[in-house]
């Protein structure tokens, strides 16, 4: 029994530092010494296996099980968790299902991580389902885990309802909670909830800091970060060697424009990593200062760094977003020297770079030379065709796309809805509308409706569009009223503009181009003086548009 134990003590310390040479070895000695049948044995081997990313053995050593139990099952999983195949750990959860065995919370948290992983809220929604019934729905580290699964499946609202209900929470719980919110784009929730939980005795710890200087980046809350960045100074954070906050300090103050206390960071930090040379990058390229950024590009490739296609594909953004077709070719010709100019995430900035510049042709060679193509790229496509009057085009390859097994998502719809608008398709616009509309797999957005409406508004069938505006599941935005109220002005329907206008006025009366809006359908009418009581309230109220820009 004592030397059984020594072995196993062996393979844990193999697994804990990664040891795959000896782990080997030791699993010569087991099979040596009798102990290949032995359970507890074996699931150290898999464990082992697992973290050193040989998932063939541990398969091997699983299969050649003849007594199976909780711990090697979960082990298995865990390791195609780790070795980043989700969908193996999905598929291997159903069949223990089929099984005797029952999860324990080590099982269903595995699971509920790779389905937030996958973002299939299908199966997170079932697992959670396990999870109440068997009574792990409260065990700390399950419920973090529905909570971290929710917000990566977009489910923020179901993300937040555990979370104030749970009866226990510790430090992941609140990081979970924050990450969610700042991965949702709600960064103003995740600083309230950092001032909550420290008000609620919690000592932030890294991760706290990096998702909340996140939210930060999204808001472009400088005063807020700075604060942060004081207090992990305060708090004796060494920020100069702790790359993923360094990373995150860097990125913060990029997006918020000041480029001189992201660079002064940057220079601090003593082991550099990809993360940071890519936010001060992007930041002097986003704020259109390409020299710099190029220049950093440079050194950043001179000191053998991995370039990896986060930066590749932010930098074509960057070339397409100011029409630099020419640096957007020469990145294309760097992209084809390098192993990560092949990855999708590039391929599909090169032709949206491509389509935003003018070169529909181009766009098009290097789509149909993709060796993969995901739902992004095809509706990178079809948007350029849209944005370009190219609706029937637009039409032709969202039908191929689906010929194509690729299902089309709410961010397709938009596009092909958008193209049908431009080219004043109308019933080819109906039709999808009304495909969107009977797809189970997606909830149409206002934009959606946004979209009929301003095909409608273009046609002149100005009570359809309304009718759509009052009779959809949504509550009406301000831009869709601002999109009916500018057909009617091009069509000069006075009655309906004066209705959509107080409609507007009503719902947003602090916003002056609401009232230029109004005004202008007066104006166009002859009504020059309930156009001048427009304008005088808007004097009254000090409201100034801001002026237009040729950039």
């Amino acid at each position: 029994m004592c030397e059984r134990q020594r072995i196993a003590g062996i393979l844990r310390k193999c697994s804990k530092n990664l040891l795959f040479g000896q782990g080997l070895q030791t699993h010569g000695c087991v099979v040596k010494m009798g102990f290949e049948l032995d359970l507890m044995l074996n699931n150290d081997l898999i464990d082992m296996y697992g973290k050193c990313g040989r998932m063939d053995l541990a398969c091997a050593v699983f299969d050649g099980m003849l007594e199976r139990n909780v711990v090697s099952w979960t082990s298995l999983m865990c390791g195609y968790l780790q070795s980043g195949n989700a969908i193996k750990s999905l598929l291997l959860f159903r069949k223990m299902g089929s099984s005797e065995i029952k999860p324990n919370e080590f099982t269903l948290s595995t699971n509920l991580k790779a389905s937030g992983i996958l973002g299939i809220i299908k199966n997170g929604m079932q697992i959670h389902g396990v999870c109440a019934k068997t009574g792990f729905e409260w065990v700390p580290a399950v419920a973090n885990s529905i909570i971290d699964m929710y917000s990566k499946c977009g489910r923020i609202s179901e993300a937040a309802r555990l979370f104030n209900i749970m009866p226990v929470r510790d430090l992941i719980s609140w990081n979970a909670m924050i990450a969610g919110y700042a991965l949702e784009g709600i960064g103003d929730r995740a600083l309230l909830l950092f001032r909550k939980m420290q008000e609620q005795g919690e000592v932030p710890d890294e991760f706290t800091y990096t998702s909340t200087l996140k939210a930060c980046s999204g808001l472009g809350a400088m005063r807020e970060g700075s604060q942060m960045h004081a207090s992990l100074i305060t708090r004796g954070f060494p920020c100069s060697i702790q790359t993923t906050i360094a990373g995150a300090l860097v990125d913060m103050y990029a997006k918020c424009r000041n480029l001189f206390k992201a660079h002064r960071v940057f220079d601090q930090i003593e082991l550099k990593n990809v993360i940071s040379w890519s936010a001060l990058i992007l930041g002097y390229a986003q704020q259109g200062n390409l020299p710099e950024a190029m220049d950093l590009f440079r050194q950043l490739r001179e000191n053998q760094y991995h370039v990896d296609g986060f930066i590749l594909s932010g930098l074509m953004g960057v070339f397409a977003d100011f029409a630099l077709v020419e640096q957007g070719k020469q990145m294309h010709a760097y992209n084809i020297k390098v192993p990560s100019g092949l990855d999708i995430l590039v391929a599909n900035s090169m032709v949206d770079m491509y389509l935003k510049c003018g070169l529909t042709e181009d766009a098009e060679r290097l789509f149909s030379e993709m060796l993969v193509r995901n739902v992004i790229s095809w509706t990178v496509m079809i948007t350029g065709y849209g944005k370009h009057g190219l609706g029937k085009e637009a039409i032709r390859l969202f039908n191929k796309m689906q010929l194509d097994n690729i299902e089309p998502d709410d961010v397709t719809y938009l596009a092909v809805l958008s193209a049908c608008s431009h080219s004043g398709l109308i019933d080819e616009c109906q039709e999808y509308f009304s495909r969107l509309c009977s797809d189970r797999r997606i909830k149409p957005r206002v934009e959606h409706y946004a979209c009929m409406v301003d095909l409608l508004g273009r046609a002149g069938r100005l009570k359809e569009a309304k009718n759509l505006i009052e009779s959809m599941p949504l509550k009406p935005n301000v831009g869709i009223w601002q999109t009916l109220i500018s057909a009617c002005r091009v069509h000069g329907d006075l009655d309906m503009g004066r209705e959509v206008g107080d409609i507007l006025l009503r719902m947003d009366g602090s916003n002056p181009v609401n009232y230029v809006m109004v005004s202008n359908i007066f104006a166009d009418a002859g009504y020059w003086k309930e156009c001048e009581k427009i304008r005088e309230t808007v004097r009254i109220k000090g409201l100034k548009k801001e002026a237009a820009l040729s950039w």
